[in-house]
């Protein structure tokens, strides 16, 4: 008997059955979810549901900067006829591999990188104005991705957010100058023009997801909280995004040192000597990556972001002083061990503030016994992030409204080797994603830390204020003289007298001419 007429017969012995008195079936199965479309600018989107959330992956927001349009500003995405299976993540950008990496990308990335991915609230209509964040990610502008478990915007959807994640050119490909390009343009930042096209994408598409253009909120860590500070200062993102939020972006002229068009020029002919254009983009997607990652970017032959006067004006602390960025609600912050030791030889640490050596060991090392790295970290993160934040956030405040944080909860396996938060550890108590994480394994003490964590990002996204949903606790604005900060510990979170108050000062006095 074939396939065929057996299925017949099952189906006419089953419609037999439902016919005879007395029979039972056993209870049919609940349908799945009909698959959610969107109808964007370039065509049809077929998502995926899961519970109460929709997601769309994989959006070009732009066409793929490869051949001709590698090194040039990002170019319109291609129109589609056919509906776009949209339920998988796109490459993220060309890297070298990183394995320490605690969000590490689960895509084979590539030159074709210039994709989006939204989450939304499963029910939400197309006209529903929901608020809209857009998360830009961190790596040191040469790893990362939007494809971490750790980035999921589902918990975002959930709670009435459309979440956006966004990736950006990296390495070479985001951040190359060369005598060859010179005439060509816009161009040196490629990763930050990508950033500000996907922005223009979900101004002209987001209203589609149910989300309401005119309340985007812009957030990103590390280079994405670096990201931040660029969006605000650049005259090409101003109307693009209503609040910004900064997770360890610096902001002080010495944390992430930015050559001139000229000097990154230099550094780009170092790299690819004599090449014309056409060579140039004619090199081996290969050998444009190299080996560049956050454990080897330090290197020749890579100038990372730099001074263009269209993306980059100057330093951000710079920029915030001569009131160049954007007039919008900030909250900008740090976590309580978010440094990079050099090294973890404390004499050696202690060594280099020269004459106030003894000043330094008095507030980081009172008692002696602090070990090498934990005097390295927090030195580092003084430096690098925790002090320049301070800053940032008391030049901005005449003219916004800008809350400080610190991100002082810490899983007790980093507690017990670096005394605290380490970098970039906030990520998943911010998304609500604990369970993505790689490593340290989760307990049970960490999702009220993340519960509260996220629903205060979810509250400046929705109200402007981070402390704008029931059951938080108040957080003020900053002021121009500012020593407080807001907490977020295992306790919850509250204003207190910045702990870090004395080590802050010394930071600050030491930088200041």
């Amino acid at each position: 008997m074939t396939f065929r007429k057996t299925l017949m017969l099952s189906g006419l012995m089953l419609a037999g059955a439902l016919s005879l008195p007395g029979a039972t079936l056993a209870k049919a199965a609940p349908a799945a979810p009909a698959a959610p479309t969107v109808a964007v600018a370039q065509g049809t989107l077929v998502g995926a549901v899961e519970g109460t959330v929709a997601s769309f992956k994989g959006i070009p927001y732009a066409a793929p900067p490869v051949g001709d349009l590698r090194w040039r500003a990002p170019q319109p995405a291609a129109a589609w006829s056919a509906p776009r299976d949209a339920t998988h993540y796109g490459h993220d950008c060309a890297q070298a591999p990183f394995p320490p990496d605690a969000a590490p990308i689960r895509t084979q990335p590539a030159e074709d990188c210039l994709y989006l991915n939204v989450w939304k609230p499963a029910g939400a209509a197309a006209n529903a104005r929901l608020p809209v964040m857009v998360w830009v990610h961190g790596g040191g502008f040469v790893n990362g991705g939007t494809s971490p478990a750790v980035y999921s915007g589902a918990a975002f959807a959930r709670d009435g957010v459309v979440l956006v994640s966004v990736n950006y050119r990296l390495g070479r490909f985001g951040f190359f100058a060369h005598p060859a390009l010179k005439d060509e343009g816009l161009g040196g930042n490629f990763g930050f023009l990508d950033q500000i096209a996907a922005l223009k994408w979900v101004q002209a598409n987001v209203a589609a997801f149910g989300g309401d253009p005119a309340n985007v909120t812009v957030f990103g860590e590390s280079a994405g909280g670096m990201s931040m500070h660029m969006l605000l200062q650049s005259p090409l993102a101003r109307g693009l995004f209503a609040r910004a939020i900064i997770e360890s972006g610096g902001g002080r002229d010495g944390t992430l040192p930015m050559p001139t068009m000229a000097r990154a020029a230099k550094i780009g002919a170092d790299f690819a000597p004599g090449l014309d254009a056409a060579a140039l983009r004619a090199l081996p997607e290969e050998k444009v990556t190299g080996n560049l990652s956050m454990m080897t970017m330090a290197q020749t032959g890579y100038s990372g972001p730099m001074v263009d006067g269209q993306t980059i004006v100057g330093a951000s602390n710079d920029a915030a002083a001569a009131g160049i960025d954007a007039p919008v609600p900030v909250m900008i912050g740090a976590n309580s061990a978010d440094g990079f030791p050099m090294t973890t030889d404390k004499a050696a640490i202690f060594a280099t503030y020269g004459a106030d050596a003894d000043k330094a060991r008095a507030l980081y090392d009172p008692q002696g016994t602090a070990t090498g790295l934990v005097v390295g970290t927090m030195t580092s993160a003084d430096r690098m992030f925790i002090e320049p934040a301070r800053t940032i956030a008391r030049t901005l405040a005449p003219r916004q409204p800008v809350y400080l944080y610190r991100f002082a909860y810490a899983h007790p396996e980093p507690l017990e080797k670096m005394g605290g938060a380490p970098h970039a550890s906030e990520l998943p108590y911010v998304f609500d994603s604990l369970a993505g994480r790689t490593t340290p394994k989760a307990i049970a003490a960490e999702q009220p830390v993340a519960d509260l964590t996220h629903k205060m990002w979810v509250a400046f996204a929705k109200t402007g204020r981070p402390d704008g949903l029931p059951g938080l606790a108040p957080w003020p604005k900053v002021t121009p003289t500012d020593t407080t900060v807001h907490l977020i510990t295992a306790a919850g979170a509250t204003q207190v007298e910045d702990p870090y108050r004395a080590r802050i000062d010394f930071v600050e006095q030491r930088i200041k001419p």
